[in-house]
């Protein structure tokens, strides 16, 4: 196996989920034709989490996203700004050393302008600012392009976030699609020029534009997908991601991050792959899928687990269709 030495690193990550508990027995109350058995048989999915107001999504169940705006409790660029503080704090930086926002995912608040600038804004930040999205596979995207970047032409500091608040998009009277999604927000602060605890060793990139309409959220309505043809190109795309990962990792027990849509899709590329329920991390049952937030969020929770050495496998499918995957080394 060839030793690559990073050109890109992560300093630190961060994380939010907002306060509103959506667990099964809610879901099962709005008597769509579901409950916990049907879920989690499933999905594997226990809880999740909503910027929205539960006794509007009781009353209304978002019959009109556009109202939604009106009934959450946080906007894109203030949870934005809870995971940046997070990631910012333990990369030991201020926001006055950030040199460049970069934000995406599938769930923009606006139209325009730049999530990335409602975000800095939010922190007070005066920097450049853009927004990069591929849907779920937005982190990978945005570190494959900072990857691919010449070195030199990057400020000291990057900021990462995406801030996925798509119960806004959801229709609460379809089971099929209530039960899926969550609300959370990833960030991330990477350099070139400093060292950080993870090193990219790797990053992959892909897209299939032939299925852009397979997965899809129209411009103020409600998010469908191809459920079952989704599930299964996801499966064969992570497989295929992760085993061109394997050409920058040097280590057979490195740990896994998948795409957070489900845990049973997680489960049957981790099968598939051998990899074992020990190494397999994942927050998809206690929060839901929360998109482009899902895979980073998960580093984040499990920051402090990581040792020096040790190798990680992030692997994100989205719509698009695009996938991508980042090989991590520990520092």
């Amino acid at each position: 196996m060839p030793v690559n030495t990073p050109e890109l690193y992560i300093l630190g990550m961060g994380h939010f989920h907002p306060e509103n508990l959506i667990d099964n027995g809610f879901l099962e109350s709005l008597d769509i034709g579901t409950n916990d058995e049907w879920i989690t048989e499933r999905t594997g999915i226990k809880t999740r989490r909503t910027v929205l107001n539960l006794d509007y999504i009781r009353e209304t169940k978002n019959q009109d996203p556009m109202k939604s705006h009106e009934a959450s409790l946080w906007t894109n660029g203030q949870t934005g700004a809870f995971a940046a503080q997070m990631a910012m704090t333990r990369a030991g930086i201020t926001k006055d050393q950030i040199g460049l926002v970069i934000a995406g995912g599938c769930s923009p608040q606006h139209t325009i302008p730049a999530e990335a600038c409602m975000v800095a804004a939010e922190l007070g930040i005066e920097a450049t600012c853009f927004d990069l999205g591929s849907a779920c596979s937005s982190f990978a995207a945005q570190m494959n392009f900072l990857n691919n970047s010449k070195p030199e032409t990057l400020p000291e500091y990057i900021l990462i976030i995406n801030a996925e608040n798509t119960t806004r998009t959801v229709d609460y009277s379809d089971r099929s699609n209530a039960v899926l999604w969550g609300d959370g927000t990833a960030a991330a602060v990477v350099s070139t020029r400093r060292k950080g605890k993870l090193g990219v060793l790797g990053a992959t990139l892909q897209s299939d534009p032939s299925g852009w309409n397979k997965v899809a959220i129209p411009t103020g309505g409600h998010f469908f997908q191809n459920g079952s043809a989704v599930q299964t190109f996801a499966i064969r795309k992570s497989g295929e991601t992760l085993t061109k990962l394997q050409e920058f990792l040097t280590r057979e027990d490195y740990w896994y991050v998948g795409h957070q849509a489900n845990l049973l899709m997680l489960q049957s590329v981790c099968n598939r792959a051998g990899i074992t329920e020990q190494r397999h991390l994942y927050n998809v049952h206690t929060f839901g899928n929360c998109g482009a937030a899902g895979a980073p969020s998960v580093i984040s929770q499990n920051w402090e687990k990581f040792k020096p050495e040790e190798e990680i496998a992030l692997v994100v499918v989205g719509s698009g269709l695009t996938w991508g995957g980042l090989a991590l080394k520990v520092y």
